[in-house]
């Protein structure tokens, strides 16, 4: 066990310990109040705000429908800061994307607060628990002795494990990605359609950036590339997507690199589909969706023209939520462009699919609404004569 991933309780006058498990990187709990079925939703969720942790040694269906019953309370704002928001203005676009993390941060503490207990085995040892022995050593490796996580995570990687199992189903492949855990899934399918359907500059080589699930190191092997090098620096995706491509019978044509974006050499195409918004993530998982700055954006685009083929293209695969939200504007793209001694050749645009795009009641509508998916095609900028 490591220095301070260990959690302590008493429980019926005696003091224990296990391992703490937290994949978002939150601290083990300082303060555990050990709990069953008789616990009111009130009274837990008045512990976990106030920093108490809860040890769960009832039921566990009982342990997920308490779990519903503290969201709902966390959900409801309370009146006061109902009428202070009446009289104010209403907040920016930027205002309100903050808002909302901080909210979802604040939520997910809270919530994070219930927690269970886990046998060398990975097994729950409590009444109705269902098995989660595989799920848990697809996320946590082989069992090391007794831990205690959050039902929240456990939850989590019960649904991650089925997602890995049945896969998400890819049109452009005719087959499916198999997400692990921590690894962004290709849910949002028309970035890849995006991919699947703009012009290929050439057949011979492509590098794919930054490459996850591996599935747009798929898409272009599909397409007739005969050698596609995708790199990532993240263990977790580097194993899902070298998975994914034996799956797919393409492990022939693609190979996977540990790389800081770029391998080595020069390609007449390298694709990139970077984290979309520049702010800071609150976990682990969250670094294939927030960028702090943009700083993967930022360094593919500055050491891109390094890596391209005279005449090659570099395709950067882009939403343009950040601008809707006021994190990044159209100009500052552009002049990352221009700084990094690229051209644009070409865009090509699509409209979101996905159901949060339509959903007015989501903190973020207007800007979800307006989004539009784009794949910039980049060429090294020719000097004027």
């Amino acid at each position: 066990m490591e220095a301070g991933q260990i959690v302590h309780w008493t429980e019926a006058g005696t003091s224990f310990s296990a391992h703490w498990r937290s994949e978002n990187g939150s601290p083990p709990p300082r303060r555990v109040t050990v709990a069953a079925d008789g616990m009111t939703a009130d009274d837990a969720y008045h512990l976990a705000c106030e920093g108490t942790a809860i040890l769960w040694r009832g039921d566990f269906v009982g342990a997920r429908e308490l779990l519903a019953a503290m969201g709902r309370r966390a959900d409801r704002r309370p009146r006061r800061v109902v009428r202070k928001q009446r009289h104010r203005p209403a907040p920016s676009p930027a205002e309100a994307f903050h808002l909302h993390r901080q909210a979802q941060s604040q939520r997910a503490r809270v919530l994070g607060m219930l927690l269970v207990p886990l046998e060398p085995d990975h097994t729950i040892p409590l009444r109705r628990a269902p098995d989660v022995r595989r799920a848990c050593e697809e996320t946590y490796g082989p069992g090391d002795g007794p831990s205690v996580t959050s039902l929240r995570e456990i939850l989590g990687l019960i649904g991650a494990h089925e997602w890995r199992r049945n896969g998400v189903r890819i049109p452009a492949l005719e087959g499916r990605i198999h997400p692990h855990y921590g690894v962004f899934s290709p849910v949002r399918g028309e970035y890849v359609d995006l991919v699947a359907q703009t012009p290929l500059p050439a057949d011979g080589l492509a590098f794919d950036i930054g490459t996850g699930t591996g599935v747009l190191a798929a898409v272009l092997a599909r397409r007739g590339i005969e050698r596609v090098v995708a790199t990532d620096q993240d263990p977790r995706a580097l194993a899902c997507a070298r998975e994914n491509l034996t799956r797919l019978g393409l492990a022939d044509r693609v190979t996977v690199v540990e790389a800081d974006l770029f391998p080595p050499g020069r390609a007449p195409l390298v694709v990139c589909n970077p984290p979309w918004v520049p702010a800071r993530p609150s976990s682990p998982i969250e670094r294939a969706i927030y960028d702090p700055g943009g700083r993967m954006l930022l360094a593919f685009l500055n050491r891109l023209a390094g890596h391209l083929e005279p005449d090659g293209e570099g395709w950067l695969v882009l939403s343009d939520l950040a601008e809707h939200l006021g994190l990044r504007s159209r100009a500052e793209l552009l002049g990352a462009f221009e700084g990094a001694g690229l051209e644009v050749a070409g865009r090509s645009d699509v409209r979101p699919r996905h159901p949060r795009a339509a959903d007015e009641d989501d903190p973020l509508h207007a800007a979800r609404a307006a989004e539009v998916t784009s794949l910039w095609r980049l060429r090294v900028r020719r000097p004027c004569r």
